[in-house]
């Protein structure tokens, strides 16, 4: 997206992981990728492999300081955008609720051993069924996004792990009560949820925002919830 002597942002393709994966042959990940390109290059923080959107790579040890720090004193902006099931009118719904990470990989709400996570959520548009919501996480738990919607009853779409449905064309057409033919494929086939953009300062402290375009497969089903509602 941007590239300055520091620090580049890149917009993170789906199906790539953050870091390296042990035991998992999937795409070379962000930091082996950046450090092909720079050798000091550090990632700044991480996003799930599925997600696609924004990442910053800092080019050099002092930038790398410089911007940890930020997310550590929760002094960066992050705003996901994800497609999540049911019609909801959120403007700035605030979601309190502590995490526990399970050893399977999943999250739970655990009001005794969580660790504190806070999230708000603005409605951006409004589907037939579903609707497009802005995200804000304060904290940056695992999931944080992904359970906090499944507790307001808006899971994300294609999001299998906290109970988010497929989205299928045939569905969204008026005869939605016709069978649905067993080949057709749903038109997201991962999560729907996407690191729109990065707020943060520079280097001099000036403040700088990046923004990532959707990706094809976002973007489409954007399109798709557009054209039938």
């Amino acid at each position: 997206i941007q590239e300055t002597d520091n620090w580049v942002a890149i917009n993170k393709p789906p199906y790539v992981p953050s870091l390296p994966e042990r035991g998992k042959f999937t795409a070379i990940s962000v930091q082996e990728w950046a450090k092909n390109q720079w050798p000091d290059a550090i990632l700044c923080h991480r996003i799930d492999r599925e997600t696609s959107g924004v990442l910053l790579i800092a080019k050099n040890p002092g930038a790398y300081r410089h911007f940890s720090m930020q997310f550590e004193h929760r002094e960066t902006a992050k705003r996901y955008h994800a497609v999540v099931e049911g019609m909801h009118n959120w403007d700035g719904m605030l979601v309190n609720l502590p995490i526990l990470p399970l050893k399977d990989g999943k999250v739970i709400i655990d009001r005794n051993k969580g660790k504190d996570a806070e999230t708000w959520f603005q409605t951006l548009k409004v589907y037939k069924g579903f609707t497009l919501v802005e995200c804000m996480p304060i904290t940056g738990r695992m999931h944080q996004i992904r359970i906090h919607l499944t507790c307001l009853k808006a899971p994300i779409v294609a999001d299998e792990m906290y109970g988010g449905p497929d989205v299928y064309v045939s569905d969204l057409k008026r005869n939605y009560h016709l069978k649905k033919d067993s080949e057709e494929l749903p038109i997201m086939r991962r999560v729907a949820l996407h690191a729109f953009s990065l707020s943060f300062k520079l280097m001099d402290g000036s403040p700088m925002t990046v923004e990532a375009p959707y990706p094809k497969d976002f973007g489409v089903l954007i399109k798709t919830l557009e054209k039938y509602s």
